[in-house]
């Protein structure tokens, strides 16, 4: 459980003792990072797959279609859909989730030991194929996407150089048309950067792994640029499993890590927002919602009873006000504040990044 804390640690102390408060109402942006791999071993037949992504859909919608932020909006889910796992049959069931208002889909990879040039022929693929399925949005004109990085590995982070191979990752996702990554936080794998609970913009060095371990933070009208923006999740030492030693959290929501009150209260605390603007907290959690226990939990009422705390005691108008969003919609909001603009989030939503309509 404490394997590298020593990574982020000291950053995350720091953080206690520097952190910005807004003044309430907080506006929280939650969004939900699903690493949605329906094939959970190669054996998985295609039949069992079909039936996994179906029940997830018919349940997900069944239950949760009733819940509301403060728009009425009901909770979301950004499907990072494994490259390596298209199959057209089940991209269509999820556009037309998508398309009933439930979540949207970005790219997801697990490569190793990889190739510039494999990795753009990929990457070009996959945007084509998702693309056919009206999933992946535009701005001006040119395809872009979010990005999750399997096996925690960006950038080559991994310290034995397994499950990735590219020092340049971030220059080509720059190429290829990423405007942000949302794999992280990741501890206690060591691809985790020293940098924690920020929004952000790397810089690759292309000699070299992990250039994402530092950056330059986004600011109400800083105009700030770099090579990938990164918009990272809450991690934070927790003492809601109670006792007089901590737990780590790293956002991940799972049938062993259910979403409770404490949780909620943990993440907002960390204070994640682009400066300036601290009263707008961007909760961004994660989940692997095809593994079968996951899935269980996920679709279950004791999840039903972590959103009705979510949406109750996080949304009561005076100290909070909830906004369910994609990962797209939170990187949207980050620009335009990044960029100067100021004004309600149901604007914001949609400021560069365009969704197919």
């Amino acid at each position: 459980m404490y394997k590298d804390i020593d990574i982020w640690l000291p950053a995350w102390i720091r953080q206690q003792f520097r952190k910005r408060r807004g003044e309430h109402p907080l506006t929280i942006l939650f969004a939900m990072a699903d690493h949605f791999e329906p094939m959970q071993k190669p054996s998985d037949p295609p039949e069992l797959q079909l039936d996994r992504v179906s029940d997830w859909i018919e349940q997900f919608e069944e239950r949760f279609g009733s819940h509301r932020d403060s728009k009425g909006r009901p909770p979301l889910h950004t499907y990072f859909y494994p490259q390596e796992q298209y199959r057209e049959d089940l991209l269509e069931m999820l556009a037309g989730h998508c398309r009933r208002g439930f979540g949207e889909v970005e790219i997801h990879i697990h490569h190793d030991r990889d190739t510039e040039e494999d990795f753009l022929e990929k990457i070009g693929r996959f945007k084509e194929q998702l693309a056919s399925h009206q999933l992946l949005c535009e701005e001006s004109g040119e395809l872009k996407y979010g990005f999750v990085h399997g096996n925690w590995a960006l950038d080559n982070s991994r310290r034995d150089g397994r499950w990735c191979g590219l020092n340049n990752e971030i220059t080509l996702l720059k190429q290829t048309g990423c405007y942000a990554d949302f794999t992280l936080p990741c501890a206690p794998a060591d691809g985790q950067t020293r940098k924690i609970n920020s929004i952000y913009y790397a810089n690759d060095d292309p000699e070299k792994p992990k250039s994402h371990d530092r950056g330059r933070d986004l600011s109400l009208g800083g105009r700030d640029d770099g090579d990938l923006l990164m918009i990272q999740g809450p991690l934070a030492l927790s003492w809601a499993g109670g006792g007089l030693i901590p737990g780590i959290d790293n956002g991940d929501v799972s049938s062993g890590n259910p979403m409770t009150g404490p949780r909620i209260a943990l993440w907002v605390n960390q204070g994640i927002s682009v400066r300036g603007r601290e009263d707008v907290i961007f909760v961004k959690v994660h989940c692997h919602g095809m593994k079968p226990r996951n899935m269980e939990y996920i679709l279950s009422e004791q999840m039903e009873r972590g959103l009705d705390i979510l949406e109750n005691d996080f949304n009561d108008g005076k100290n909070y006000i909830l906004n369910y969003v994609t990962a797209r919609e939170m990187a949207n909001v980050a620009i335009a504040y990044n960029e100067g603009e100021n004004g309600p989030i149901s604007e914001l939503r949609d400021y560069r990044l365009k969704w197919p309509r």
